[in-house]
Order: C-alpha cells, then sequence, then structure tokens
C-alpha cells in the first residue's frame, strides 16, 4: 500500500510523462527513479518561484546556458504548484567533487564571471542613494569600533579576567585594525564615486557553492539552485562564497587568491568596485558579533564553548586579512605603474 509522500510524488512525476519506480530523499530534492532515467525533483518555497522562473528565463534569453535544464510538465509548465511549494524537475547530475576540491573552485569562477560578463548592464544610482549607503555603513562601522573599545577597556579592569577575556585583549589590536583599514576603503570608495551617476549590476546567482555547480557527464560544469538569484552588485556572489571557505585553520590563502583571478581574468571589478569589495571582505563582522554576543549575555557563561568560537573566528579573520593584503599589494601596484607611464 502506498503511503502520502510515495501518492504525491508519483502524481508530480507523472505530470512530466514519467513512471515512478523508486525515489531517494536527498534535503529538499528527491532523485527520482522513473522509466525514462533518473532526475532530480527539486521543492522551494513557492514565494521565491515566479522570481526565480523569470530570472531562468531571461538567462537563457540572454545566452547564458549553462544551468542545469529545468524541464516542462507535459502541459508546458516549469513548475508545480502545491499549497505553499513549488517543484521542478531536473536531470540528475552527480556531484562528487565536493568544497575542498581546488579545481572545482577554478572551474566555477571562470563560469562566475562568465553569468557575470554576459548579463551585465549599467543602472544608474543617485548621489543621495550613494552617500546614504555610504553613511549608514560608516555609522554603523564607527559605534562598532566604540563597543569593542569599551568591551576592551571593561575587560581591562577586572582584577581576573576570564579566558574569553584574556584572549580577546590579545587579539584586540588586529581587529581593530580590520575595522580601520575596512573603514578607510569605504571612505575611499565614497571619494572616488562622488561624481559617478551609475554602477554595474549583474544578475547574481545568489547562493554560490560548489554543491550548486555540477558536472555532466562530459565534464561540464552547470550553475543549479538559483532560487535566491536576482540583480545585485557582483560582490554579492563573492563576499559569502569567501567569507565560508575562510573558515578554516589560518594558513596561505594563495589558492583563495587563485580562484579570485580566475574571476577576474574574466570579469575584472573596477577601482570604485574593488575598493567597495576589499572594504566589505575585510570589515571582521563576525568576530565582533561573538564578542559582542558574549559580553551582552547576563547568564552564566560556557567559556571553554565561547573561547573555541573566537579561536575560530580569529583565524578566520586572519585567512581573510592574507587575501585582502596580496589584493591591496596589486592595487599599489598598479596605481605606482600608473603613476610611472605618463613620465616613461
Amino acid at each position: 500500500m502506498e503511503n502520502e509522500p510515495s501518492r504525491k510524488l508519483k502524481e508530480l512525476v507523472g505530470l512530466y510523462g514519467l513512471k515512478l519506480r523508486f525515489a531517494e530523499k536527498h534535503g529538499r530534492v528527491f532523485k527520482v527513479y522513473t522509466d525514462k532515467g533518473e532526475f532530480a525533483l527539486k521543492r522551494m518555497v513557492s514565494k521565491q518561484g515566479l522570481d526565480f522562473l523569470a530570472y531562468i528565463q531571461q538567462l537563457y534569453q540572454q545566452g547564458y546556458n549553462r544551468i542545469v535544464p529545468i524541464f516542462p510538465t507535459l502541459d508546458g509548465r516549469y513548475a508545480i504548484l502545491q499549497g505553499n511549494s513549488l517543484y521542478y524537475l531536473m536531470p540528475w547530475l552527480e556531484n562528487k567533487e565536493r568544497e575542498a576540491n581546488f579545481q572545482k573552485h577554478l572551474d566555477l569562477f571562470r563560469e562566475l564571471a562568465r553569468l557575470h560578463t554576459i548579463t551585465v548592464r549599467e543602472v544608474p544610482v543617485g548621489v543621495e542613494e550613494r552617500n546614504e549607503h555610504f553613511e549608514r555603513t560608516a555609522t554603523r562601522w564607527e559605534l562598532e569600533q566604540d563597543v569593542l573599545e569599551k568591551f576592551m577597556e571593561q575587560s581591562e579592569r577586572q582584577i581576573y579576567m576570564s579566558p574569553f577575556q584574556l584572549l580577546f585583549c590579545t587579539m584586540y589590536s588586529e581587529i581593530s585594525g580590520g575595522q580601520r583599514y575596512a573603514l578607510n576603503k569605504l571612505k575611499d570608495w565614497q571619494e572616488a564615486t562622488t561624481e559617478e551617476t551609475k554602477a554595474r549590476s549583474v544578475i547574481i546567482h545568489g547562493k554560490l557553492s560548489n554543491e550548486h555547480f555540477l558536472y555532466d557527464q562530459n565534464g561540464v560544469g552547470y550553475f543549479t539552485n538559483f532560487e535566491q538569484t536576482g540583480i545585485a552588485s557582483p560582490i554579492h556572489d563573492l563576499l559569502p562564497f569567501l567569507d565560508r571557505a575562510f573558515q578554516t585553520r589560518p594558513q596561505q590563502f594563495d589558492h583563495g587568491i587563485d580562484w579570485l583571478d580566475a574571476y577576474f581574468r574574466y570579469f575584472p571589478f573596477n577601482e570604485e568596485e574593488m575598493l567597495l569589495f576589499l572594504s566589505y571582505l575585510a570589515y571582521p563582522s563576525s568576530i565582533f558579533k561573538l564578542i559582542e554576543q558574549y559580553f551582552a549575555s547576563e547568564k552564566e557563561k560556557n567559556e571553554i564553548k565561547f573561547v573555541r568560537q573566537l579561536q575560530l573566528q580569529y583565524w578566520r579573520m586572519k585567512n581573510t586579512e592574507y587575501v585582502v593584503m596580496k589584493l591591496e599589494e596589486r592595487e599599489q601596484r598598479k596605481k605606482e605603474q600608473d603613476t610611472a607611464s605618463p613620465s616613461e
């Protein structure tokens, strides 16, 4: 006797002219075995559906086809609405390569650059809008600088510091230095864009991950899971991916530089974009949030847990710092070369 989920899947797959034989659940994706092969049936929140499908159609119209294809039902629908969920069908591609695979990162960043290149356009940005963004961000960061300093002073007044406070105080100057660097870059961006009335926007993937970049049997890479796609600055794809990648033990993150080289080779940032990118990349927001959480808590704290988290966030910050400084050195060399060129 069939249970309710099995009947539901059978009905959904039947709308594509397929006969369900077996299904395996992988998160929100069902791997469905049918009379015509294996497919991926994906469930998503219906509110995202209209935008998601519209952007997929737009990408195809603009000539970008490195997307895992979405199959239509027999009556031509590209998604099936049931209750608050939307279902769509794709071919099943094995994802044997995981986040640690270096070549896959390079392929992903090259393909991301291609996606951004094909969809890039200039959009008008008013002076007031830029100034508002700058003032809002700078004010928040300056406030967080003051708060961090007060936390440090509060710790130093203790006769016996807690393990977390002691570790925080030893890291304070480096965290504060990251805040200052990011704020200075933001100020440089504001000065560089004073007379700019436009900015580049692209269709972003929205949830960039190696898990959402799959190879077919010929080794060709395709993006999947465009459910959080939209139009935004290209840095909105890069920053979350890099932030996750930096959550490791401290290391010389040269492969991170290689990933960005693969991207910038095909979609180079202009000066203003690089300033804003470096500013947001460098700002140590994660470690600040943890420190703020510790000092804001009035309950008895689990010192071992907090110290371990602080150490992990510090490593994350140092990995980020390594990449930021490498990029900063390159930008400085470019400026020196540009300055020297007219006199040669």
